[in-house]
């Protein structure tokens, strides 16, 4: 007999499933958890009407609202944006006093029954940045004896010291104070209280190296398959189609993917489509009269996400030379059509994409990514029998290791090693490619059973 459901808290002050980025991780990490646990969801005020769009049941939803705290602090932040300059690193660091409001709300509202014991876990799913930590949640749960997980956390990548300039360009001058945040609140009480720590890349592990022994690696992005189900067409010869999808800022480095791309679409041999709008737009497009390649590189600007997939579709490559990207998602959709990614090898996409499934780009200076690109392009352009391979195992890759289904059934395993049903689970970093019975499974890697909820690790053929 199937033992009964792990009860579970989820907590997503961020969880959307009509945005994107952070939001639609929550959520959907969230959807596909309460189809094998007995979820319920705690979230911000502003995502209720979404999620019941999506037909969440509403019994299992709480909603707490920290706008009060929230709204002023995103004037804010938008205001010192712009009036300094500063990136991202003042957005994070912003956010943590609206969620310490949050964090209140909640133990106002759950804290009963968290010492109730009603819930066998409690899982803070958002926000996914280690530098925001738990005031209250952690160390309640830990003083009732109920396991807290904290993750996937991801963030942190240092910038490569090749690009400074483009770290400045961003803004990030936050970057060099960021260990500071190791004196707010809570810091040190969130690592200690929790159960087990997921670290959402590698560089979130080497983050949690005190407390390794309750880390578990688990790639903070996912696809939903649904959302994918176009496929790219296989290159028959002729002109190579190379698509980039990103936020047209500095660091995502579509200039050196013009760059690396100008003197074969000069020789219409490739065709570019930058898919994207932001600051840099104006930049790119002189940089594309500047290179002779006004014919050959499409800057069209954004396309709406539940367009994406067929604009994916028409290509064959998809290049992604981003210089700091801490997780790449969208990479994960582009090989779930059916796309070969270039992409830098640093990072969250380096995590992504295998030897077996695309080309990673040695971090280096300016001049040698973007040789390094487009020796990456020439390659394929002269074997393209290379795109078919790397074609098909990244699909497999993504439909094993990286659909939110299979996330859901490995955090699932994560929840069973703190209730003490398991051993704590390794499912190898980086996520190891499917291997054929002839090569043997890889140590890491595993099948989900539905029925039985469980997650069984595979053995090489060595081990049986």
């Amino acid at each position: 007999m199937r033992a009964s459901r792990v009860r579970a808290l989820l907590v997503a002050e961020a969880a959307n499933p009509e945005w994107v980025s952070v939001p639609l991780e929550g959520w959907s990490l969230s959807r596909q958890l309460a189809e094998i646990a007995d979820v319920h969801l705690v979230t911000q005020r502003r995502n209720v009407a979404a999620i019941l769009r999506a037909g969440w049941d509403p019994a299992r939803l709480t909603a707490l609202d920290s706008e009060r705290v929230a709204a002023p602090l995103d004037s804010l932040n938008d205001w010192l944006r712009k009036a300094t300059g500063l990136g991202w690193t003042l957005t994070t660091a912003l956010q943590a006093l609206p969620y310490y409001a949050f964090e209140s709300a909640l133990i106002r509202t759950f804290g009963d029954a968290i010492a109730q014991r009603r819930f066998d876990v409690v899982h803070r799913v958002t926000p996914l940045s280690p530098t925001i930590p738990s005031l209250f949640l952690a160390k309640h749960c830990k003083d009732n004896g109920v396991p807290f997980v904290w993750g996937p956390v991801n963030g942190g990548v240092p910038w490569p010291k090749q690009f400074r300039d483009v770290q400045h360009a961003e803004g990030e001058w936050l970057t060099y104070v960021r260990e500071a945040h190791r004196l707010l609140p809570g810091h040190g009480r969130t690592r200690k209280s929790a159960a087990a720590l997921i670290a959402g890349s590698c560089s979130a592990w080497e983050q949690f190296a005190e407390h390794r022994e309750r880390c578990v690696y688990i790639p903070e992005n996912g696809v939903d398959p649904a959302r994918f189900t176009e496929r790219a067409r296989p290159f028959r010869g002729g002109q190579l189609r190379i698509a980039f999808v990103g936020r047209l800022v500095p660091y995502k480095a579509a200039d050196i993917l013009i760059e690396a791309a100008a003197p074969l679409v000069r020789q219409g041999k490739v065709l570019l489509d930058i898919i994207g709008d932001g600051p840099e737009l104006g930049r790119l497009r002189a940089l594309r009269a500047q290179s002779g390649v006004e014919s050959g590189v499409l800057l069209d600007g954004w396309v709406p996400h539940e367009k994406l997939a067929a604009r994916l579709a028409s290509a064959h490559v998809f290049g992604f030379p981003s210089l700091r990207e801490f997780g790449g998602a969208v990479v994960l959709e582009a090989m779930a059509t059916g796309l070969v990614p270039i992409v830098v090898g640093y990072g969250g996409p380096n995590e992504l994409v295998s030897d077996a499934t695309g080309i990673r780009v040695p971090l280096g200076d300016r001049a040698s990514v973007v040789a390094g690109v487009r020796d990456g392009l020439t390659r394929l352009l002269s074997a393209p029998e290379l795109l078919e391979s790397y074609s098909q195992r990244g699909q497999a890759r993504v439909r094993r290791q990286f659909t939110w289904q299979a996330k859901a059934a490995q955090v699932l395993e994560v929840y069973r090693w703190v209730l003490g049903a398991r051993d704590k689970p390794d499912f190898g970093m980086p996520l190891p490619d499917e291997r054929t019975a002839e090569e043997g499974a890889t140590p890491g890697s595993g099948t989900y059973s539905k029925e039985q909820e469980t997650w069984t690790p595979a053995r090489s053929t060595e081990q049986s």
